[in-house]
């Protein structure tokens, strides 16, 4: 097996024109050899993998060419480089003072790279103080660090420093493409920019991932080889955040969000990344603004598409509660939680269903559900112990079970589909107003309407199953609707015939009432389903049927309990008390 040489040594840059994203700086160090301005001292500072220790390389090498002579030519033993973190003492930097005294053998000058200038001890900097305002004049030193405000205020003040930038996004991956083209590897754009992202502004990092993705994926490096390697959360996975966050679709939603917890993705990684992307939407409003982003051609497309589909009220609102969700969450318990309220309320924000009075408004449950592959009996027993524990039952209290989720299509269905007449939200006036008796004689006469008998008279023979089985399609055609309080209340007690006459018991009086209310489009749905217009309904209240199914909070919890015994180790790993 032949030797492999790391693309960061095997790419390392041999003249200044190789050096990427370093213009400024190789420039005027050209300019400084050419008009014999260069300083006796140099700082080259900056972060890790920007180029200072390869510029400092090339300008030693620089500084002896002469214009006459072979470029070729080597001076490696004119270059004196050290390592300052393990040569950091007194004596260390004596024995360097001692050297510098001897001039060269071959070229013009000696030079001095001090790579990690800052592991310098105070004394051993106080030691090299004199040498480096007043050296020989044929020794010239380069100093490199990471962490400029390590260095004492008195060495800065004797060098000429040079600033290092970070690499640019768009210089890294024209690089990295180049360096690819070279080896024969067939790269994707979007790829190269991911491991230009993932860098974070260094060359050398760059040069790495790419060398351990090229190890995975052999020659031909696409982006999904690369996000699957580098374990990364890609722009795709937030336009598809959006998209849901857009159709005010919650499941899906979470559902996305768990398989990234899953993929071993962090909670706080993700709703950072989101508020970036919200970020990145709103700079895309305007298209002159759209080279801010730091992505390809294809990519910013599809930003300033997304974008347009984004109001900016909404952006707003979403960036304002990830930041705050991105803030909270090193100090939360439950940090999985916090992600997940952050995730519906950005997907309510832009829902129109109803007057919003909450300020961190979510949209209710009812609104997913779909009972339509659910059988009816699983639904009712559910529904039956909720409604008969509490009178007054309330959506968000109604017990979970498995559902099906809507698609937008359903959603519409269901919408067209709803009553023009809902008496239980006719507009309140005062009682002794005109409007409030004309009101009240119009809610009388839609009552009769729903009351009336068919103009046509039938009187087909029909059993008491078939009673049953009319009942049930009407309990299916309730929860159709979304009217599910009310289907459960119809499906709470299973009818008996007696001659012409539906008996039902209910057990307690407001479900009585809100039966009554609806009766008449109950018996008008029955009679045509039966073929029967004589049928009659009579409801009676059972109040042992109430203290049946009446349990205190502790009696529920240990039903539950008994059908999933899980319940009590979510109860004691979070703490949690009974009322």
């Amino acid at each position: 097996m032949e030797h492999f040489v790391v693309s960061a040594r095997k790419y390392r840059p041999e003249t200044f024109e190789d050096v990427v994203g370093q213009k400024a700086i190789t420039n005027t160090l050209l300019n400084a050899i050419q008009n014999n301005h260069l300083a006796q001292a140099l700082l080259f500072t900056g972060p890790r993998g920007v180029g200072k220790t390869t510029c400092a390389r090339i300008l030693a090498k620089k500084i002896n060419q002469q214009a006459t002579e072979n470029k070729d030519e080597d001076y490696a033993f004119n270059i004196f480089e050290l390592d300052a973190a393990s040569n950091n003492s007194v004596d260390d930097i004596r024995n360097l003072i001692d050297q510098v005294r001897i001039p060269p053998q071959v070229g013009k000058y000696k030079v001095y790279i001090i790579d990690e200038v800052h592991m310098l001890s105070s004394s051993a900097f106080n030691a090299f103080l004199k040498t480096l305002e007043e050296p020989p004049k044929h020794a010239i030193f380069i100093l490199a660090t990471t962490e400029k405000h390590k260095i004492i205020p008195t060495i800065l003040s004797r060098c000429q420093i040079f600033d290092f930038k970070r690499i640019t996004v768009t210089d890294a991956k024209e690089y990295l493409a180049k360096i690819a083209k070279n080896e024969g590897v067939e790269a994707e754009d979007d790829a190269l920019h991911i491991i230009a992202q993932k860098a974070d502004g260094a060359m050398r990092d760059a040069l790495s991932i790419y060398d351990r993705v090229v190890s995975f994926s052999g020659n031909n490096l696409t982006r999904e080889a690369v996000t699957e390697n580098l374990n990364v959360l890609d722009y795709e996975t937030y336009f598809k955040s959006t998209d849901f966050i857009l159709q005010n679709d919650i499941p899906n939603l979470l559902l996305q969000f768990n398989e990234i917890l899953a993929k071993g993705f962090d909670g706080h990684h993700y709703i950072a990344g989101l508020a970036s992307h919200f970020r990145d939407l709103l700079v895309c409003k305007n298209q002159s603004t759209i080279e801010l982003l730091e992505v390809g051609e294809q990519v910013k497309t599809l930003y300033f598409k997304q974008s347009q589909e984004s109001p900016q009220d909404f952006l707003l609102k979403a960036i304002e509660l990830a930041n705050e969700c991105d803030l909270k969450y090193r100090t939360s318990r439950n940090p999985r939680l916090l992600v997940e309220l952050c995730l519906m309320q950005l997907a309510s924000i832009t829902f129109d269903g109803e007057k919003k009075n909450a300020k961190r408004f979510i949209i209710p449950a009812e609104n997913f559900i779909s009972t339509e592959k659910i059988p009816s009996k699983k639904v009712s027993e559910e529904a039956k112990e909720v409604i008969e524990s509490n009178e007054h039952p309330e959506p968000k209290k109604e017990t979970p079970v498995a559902v099906e989720l809507p698609t937008s299509e359903e959603k519409e269905v269901i919408t067209e589909t709803k009553p023009q007449v809902d008496l239980n939200k006719r507009k309140k006036a005062s009682g002794l107003s005109l409007k409030s008796i004309q009101q009240k004689k119009k809610h009388e006469k839609e009552i009769k309407e729903r009351l009336a008998i068919p103009e046509e008279e039938l009187s087909e023979d029909f059993t008491e199953e078939q009673v049953q089985e009319a009942w049930k399609d009407y309990v299916k055609k309730l929860t159709k609707k979304g009217k599910k309080i009310l289907a459960s209340i119809v499906d709470t007690d299973k009818p008996t015939l007696v001659g012409n006459v539906i008996h039902i018991e209910l057990p307690n009086d407001t479900m009585r009432i809100e039966l009554q209310k609806s009766q008449g489009e109950l018996l008008k749905f029955i009679k045509r389903k039966i073929k029967n217009t004589s049928i009659q309904l009579e409801i009676d209240v059972n109040e042992q049927v109430q203290k049946k199914y009446a349990f205190t909070t502790r009696e529920k919890f240990e039903k539950l309990k008994e059908k999933n015994p899980l319940i009590d180790k979510l109860r004691t790993t979070f703490d949690l008390d009974i009322q």
